[in-house]
C-alpha cells in the first residue's frame, strides 16, 4: 500500500510552482499537472495559475516561442512536428503562429540542406532513388515539409 501523499495547500503551493516556473518556460498544462501532482483541487489549481500568469511566471506565448526556437535550434526540428508539438500542449493558435515567426526562412532551408548534406553520408545505399528515399522519410519524421524535402533533395 502506498503513503498517501501530502496535500499542499494553495497558499504552499505557489512558491513551489513560482520555482518550477523560474527554473524553464513552462505552459499552462504542465503547470496544472504540477499542481494536481501537489494535491489541489481542481478551482485551487486555476486560482493558483491565475497568480502565476499575473505575476508573469506563466505566458504562454514567450513558453511557445522558446520552444519552437529550441526545438528547431538544438533539435533540428521541422515546423510541423514543433507545430504538432505547440498543439499537443494546448498552445493557442495566435502563440503559434508568433513562435513560428521565430524561425527565419533562410535558416530553415539552410538547416534542412545540412541535414540532407549529413544524412546523405551516412546512408550506405547504391541506388540512388531508395537513398533519397531514405533521406526523405528521415526529414519528414523530423517534421520538415513533404514538398520542401523533395525540392530540396533534387
Amino acid at each position: 500500500m502506498q503513503p498517501q501523499k501530502k496535500r499542499h495547500t494553495p497558499d504552499e503551493a505557489l512558491p513551489k510552482a513560482q520555482k518550477y516556473c523560474a527554473y524553464q518556460e513552462r505552459c499552462h498544462q504542465e503547470v496544472r499537472n504540477k499542481l494536481y501532482e501537489l494535491g489541489l483541487y481542481p478551482n485551487e489549481v486555476e486560482e493558483v495559475i491565475m497568480k502565476l500568469i499575473e505575476q508573469n511566471f506563466v505566458n504562454e506565448e514567450r513558453f511557445a516561442i522558446a520552444y519552437a526556437g529550441g526545438k528547431f535550434r538544438v533539435k533540428k526540428w521541422g515546423r510541423n512536428k514543433i507545430l504538432q508539438e505547440l498543439k499537443l500542449r494546448q498552445i493557442s493558435d495566435y502563440c503559434i503562429r508568433q513562435a513560428m515567426k521565430e524561425i527565419p526562412d533562410r535558416d530553415y532551408i539552410k538547416t534542412l540542406q545540412s541535414l540532407i548534406a549529413k544524412k546523405e553520408k551516412e546512408v550506405r545505399e547504391p541506388n540512388l532513388f531508395k537513398k533519397r528515399q531514405k533521406i526523405a522519410k528521415y526529414l519528414i519524421t523530423k517534421g520538415y515539409e513533404p514538398e520542401l524535402v523533395w525540392d530540396s533533395l533534387k
